[in-house]
């Protein structure tokens, strides 16, 4: 049985050249994007949709599928298609800009500020139950199924060795190899 080591390690050169490759490109941020709050940063790369539908957009994304562990980054990853999608179809941008709008708007009814701006998940939670049946959560959350769980690189932060049928199967792999279920079961 293969036994899986569930520690990240990390050798010296593979720090120092990740070390290199974040230099450079601190190096080619502006100081305009340095100043800027980290969600704030990333949703300044919704160009088709504004940033800040962007950022409503990955503060949805965090809510409809919360880990707390996960990178803002790998949520974006899985935006960017969809916004990509908008460059080509006006009705979704229409869809995805509306959507947006009618999230912020229902936030500052009940709670009088912007979905973004509210600090509670479980107040964020309980306008995305009001509208989970709409176009446009259903189109969001589609997206990102495929979009956040299909990403290879999310898979190790999760656990997630990949398919296996490439490798010899579960059999050969050591299909027995969860932590997370109990031995007596």
């Amino acid at each position: 049985m293969r036994v899986i080591e569930k520690r990240v390690t990390l050798s010296r050169r593979g720090f120092l050249k990740g070390g290199g490759m974040a230099a450079l490109g601190v190096g080619a941020l502006s100081t305009a994007t340095l100043m800027m709050p980290a969600d704030e940063a990333l949703a300044a790369n919704f160009k088709v949709l504004g940033a800040a539908n962007g950022k409503t957009l990955l503060q949805l994304a965090r809510d409809i599928f919360p880990h707390d562990r996960i990178s803002d980054r790998y949520y974006l990853q899985a935006l960017e298609p969809l916004e990509a999608q908008a460059a080509q179809d006006d009705k979704l941008k229409a869809l995805l800009t509306e959507g947006v709008a009618a999230l912020d708007r229902l936030a500052k009814l009940r709670f009088k500020k912007a979905y973004t701006e509210l600090p509670k998940e479980s107040d964020r939670l309980s306008l995305l139950y009001v509208i989970e049946h709409g176009a446009f959560f259903q189109k969001v959350k589609g997206h990102l199924v495929t979009g956040f769980y299909d990403n290879k690189a999310v898979w190790p932060l999760f656990g997630y060795e990949g398919s296996s049928w490439e490798k010899g199967g579960y059999i050969n792999r050591g299909f027995d190899d969860i932590d997370w279920l109990d031995n007596d079961a």
